[in-house]
């Protein structure tokens, strides 16, 4: 099938245009329209990620405002390994605008050349793209690509109707991947924003205090702009007045720490051969998920029940927090399975009537305390003593469960997207290599994909 294909080099196909220097006095924190891509911006493997935003509030060119649709390439990596140097993505269509920032390369097609960019996207995550780039790449602790390395590949490409179609095939389980994590931003949103209402600003009790309740009925109070339902019962269990400390009446301040189970990380000796390549997850830093995903299913790394024996780590169950102690401080995910993790990462439990979910979003607000505790400065450890000096005031039974039995479906369907975009992802690196090189048939590429999407 690939004998039918012709042979071209990159840049036969587009040029690359390097991007603009964007000042930095012009950056910040503040949400904006504009928002700069960066080298951040691109997944491992290839593929745009938009957790984190780095807005710009200056002057803009107009010829380096992006397009929804168009493709860029990352040219500098900082990792050791070259993670995203060279990959591709694809600038979202959302309501920001995507800044074209410097050591961000924008392919400029040929009109004559009849490549199809979304299968181009996808040829600029092959294996043998990848090997030029990194094989060509420049700089010891910084790496770099060129635009001329990237246009001097030489590859087989097919005509545009097959071209159209790979990209079909792969880009239909690449949208699948982003509905399901927007949906998840959407539902992680939800549980923030009900924890914040009900334990931060602690809006029910203060919506009795100006004695908006409705007798025998529903009672709805204002959160994050809407109207919230709470039934009656419900709203029963919260205190009618905050007591003069601003705090729910009789809700008692408490150490963070007592309403947690605080569990140390370890790891095993990396010369034992038989400790690692098990089939138990260990959670690092790299493995921390999207903001919106928040699950972590699978881990870069196993260990063996004889690793687990033979050092201090320690097994945490399906549900419980893991959060980044040293080094990158501050990361967090939920187990979504049974795993261990290293010693940088404590492991969060709750205890008595405080639920897993309650847990994530109270350690999560922590960290921003911390944040703000640090007056802008890095914060590099959290010790124990961390959730000693933390108060907090601590709800009622009645009230933590009630809170996560509003939650447990929204994380629980959380956890289903993440598992269904885990088996997308991997049928989609399967078919990847398989597609772009012409070994696999369109139709039956496109048989196996409908078995799954």
């Amino acid at each position: 099938m690939a004998g039918e294909w012709r042979e071209v080099a990159l840049g036969d196909l587009f040029k690359v245009k390097h991007g603009f220097a964007f000042k930095g006095e012009f950056f910040t924190d503040e949400p904006q329209p504009e928002v700069l891509v960066t080298p951040g911006n691109f997944a491992i493997g290839g593929g745009f990620q938009d957790d984190k935003h780095k807005y710009y509030r200056g002057p803009v060119p107009t010829d380096y405002v992006l397009r929804p649709g168009q493709i860029v390439v990352t040219m500098t990596d900082l990792s050791k390994q070259s993670d995203t140097l060279g990959f591709a993505a694809r600038v979202p269509n959302d309501t920001n605008v995507w800044l074209h920032n410097q050591r961000v390369g924008l392919l400029v097609f040929n009109p004559s050349a009849e490549a199809d960019a979304r299968f181009v996207e996808y040829l600029l995550r092959s294996h043998e793209y990848r090997s030029w780039i990194v094989g060509s790449a420049t700089g010891t602790t910084v790496k770099h690509t060129s635009p001329s390395r990237i246009e001097g590949f030489r590859t087989l490409v097919p005509a545009p109707d097959e071209q159209r179609a790979i990209a079909h095939i792969l880009g239909t389980l690449d949208d699948k991947i982003e509905l399901n994590r927007r949906r998840n931003q959407t539902l992680e949103a939800m549980a923030r924003a009900l924890f914040k209402d009900w334990f931060v600003d602690f809006q029910p009790v203060r919506a009795k205090q100006s004695a908006r309740t409705q007798t025998g009925g529903p009672v709805r109070a204002k959160m994050a702009g809407r109207e919230p339902y709470l039934p009656a019962d419900l709203w029963q269990r919260f205190p009618a007045r905050l007591d003069d400390e601003g705090k729910p009446e009789g809700w008692e301040m408490q150490p963070l720490s007592e309403l947690l189970t605080i569990i140390g990380g370890g790891t095993p000796k990396t010369s034992v051969e038989e400790y690692w390549g098990g089939d138990i997850p260990w959670f690092s830093v790299v493995d921390t998920p999207s903001a919106s995903n928040v699950f972590v299913v699978a881990t870069e790394k196993t260990i063996t029940a004889q690793g687990l024996a033979g050092s201090s780590a320690r097994l945490i169950a399906k549900g419980a927090t893991i959060i980044s102690a040293r080094g990158t401080v501050g990361n967090l995910a939920i187990a979504g399975r049974e795993m261990t993790f290293n010693q940088s990462c404590y492991g969060l439990h709750g205890t008595g009537d405080a639920g897993d979910y309650f847990v994530y979003l109270t350690a999560q607000q922590m960290v921003d305390q911390l944040k703000s505790m640090a007056h802008g400065s890095v914060f590099s450890t959290i010790t124990r003593q961390t959730f000693e000096a933390i108060q907090r005031s601590a709800p009622p039974p009645a009230v933590l469960l009630a809170f996560e039995g509003l939650v447990t479906g929204w994380f629980d369907a959380i956890l289903s997207n993440v598992e269904e975009s885990q088996t997308l992802a991997q049928l989609r690196d399967t078919l990847l290599p398989k597609l772009i090189s012409g070994e696999l048939r369109i139709k039956d590429a496109e048989r196996t994909a409908a078995q799954v999407a």
